[in-house]
């Protein structure tokens, strides 16, 4: 029997944090005593757990002693503010803001192999969602596929940006609907029934943080750090579940019926077949795997695989994928 670990959920007010709460319970994941904590605007809120309202405390004042595992739900700031206090005090962390660039991203179904030997207090990421997604998808490809470029065009639901962002698409789509004059607020432009060509701020070179993010990721999940990515983030009029166009270019010819299989036979994976696709609303939200559809070649290549994936990128995409890891990492370790 697993003994229970005292663990602190940082951010948990936010859309991911409270997400990842709510998982902590339905997997029964051996919890002690849970501390929420986020910043002062959010602390003295209640979040639910186990039946009870515990109460959000403000992280600057929290000593991390008190816990053996912490995950970090927050802002990129706040990770790169505590996570070294963490560490100090014998916490092992789970970031998901993707501010600790030395941090090993890990998906359970990509790289788990990754933890072995691992020494604690453990420094992990549970990768963005997008990176998520498609390590997923490809991973039980690999060994098929001998894979030299992966393509990617990932249409972002706007919770990818957290809860301001969402209320923000709600407040312009009644907006228009009701024909009074738009004001945009947390985008720059109307989001609402439009597509934005870049999801954030781009650098000086055009790309995004979200864009560096997977291109950063995707290689070390899956194990092939000289793997040549590229991908371009949409920002679409969708409040939850991200979408990807994804080309993988192999350099041998691709067997639509073993991957298939292949897809089938995967856990996390929920195979779209006989002509039809999936879509976030209709079928991600809410759910626990990646949904893939439209697995073909390339027009005129047999050795390009092109793929269709949609998933929750709140639950599955970032919540799901960080309780996972934990659950990896308390096995043996903790």
């Amino acid at each position: 029997m697993t003994t229970p670990l005292d663990i602190a959920v940082v951010g948990a007010t936010g859309s991911v944090g409270e997400t990842l709460v709510q998982i902590l319970e339905e997997l029964n994941f051996p919890v002690g005593t849970l501390h929420l904590l986020a910043s002062m605007e959010s602390a003295g809120s209640s979040v639910m757990f186990a039946g009870k309202k515990l109460k959000v405390r403000e992280v600057d004042s929290f000593d991390f002693a008190q816990v053996k595992l912490a995950f970090f739900a927050a802002s990129p700031a706040v990770s790169r503010s505590f996570a070294s206090k963490a560490e100090q005090a014998g916490c092992s962390i789970i970031d998901l803001s993707g501010g600790l660039d030395d941090a090993l991203p890990v998906v359970p179904e990509a790289n788990a192999d990754s933890l072995a030997g691992i020494k604690l207090p453990a420094r992990l990421a549970s990768p963005s969602s997008a990176a998520v997604a498609v390590a997923v998808a490809l991973a039980p490809l690999q060994g098929l596929l001998d894979i030299e470029r992966v393509q990617v065009m990932a249409a972002l639901a706007v919770s990818a940006q957290g809860r301001e962002a969402v209320n923000e698409l709600a407040r312009q789509t009644a907006e228009l609907l009701n024909a009074r004059p738009l004001e945009p607020r947390f985008f720059d432009r109307q989001v609402a029934f439009n597509l934005l060509a870049q999801v954030g701020a781009a650098d000086e070179q055009g790309h995004t943080a979200v864009e560096r993010r997977l291109v950063r990721e995707l290689p070390v999940l899956l194990g092939q750090p000289e793997l040549k990515i590229s991908v371009s983030c949409v920002q679409v009029p969708v409040f939850f579940g991200d979408s990807f166009s994804v080309a993988v270019q192999s350099r041998r010819p691709v067997d639509l019926a073993q991957v298939n299989q292949r897809l089938n036979q995967a856990e996390s994976i929920d195979l779209v077949e006989n002509d039809d696709y999936p879509t976030p609303v209709g079928d991600a939200v809410g759910q626990d795997v990646v949904y893939v559809g439209r697995v073909r070649h390339g027009i005129d290549e047999d050795q390009q695989l092109n793929l269709w994936l949609t998933t929750d990128n709140v639950r599955k995409g970032a919540a799901l994928n960080a309780v996972q890891l934990a659950q990896l990492l308390i096995k043996d370790m903790l």
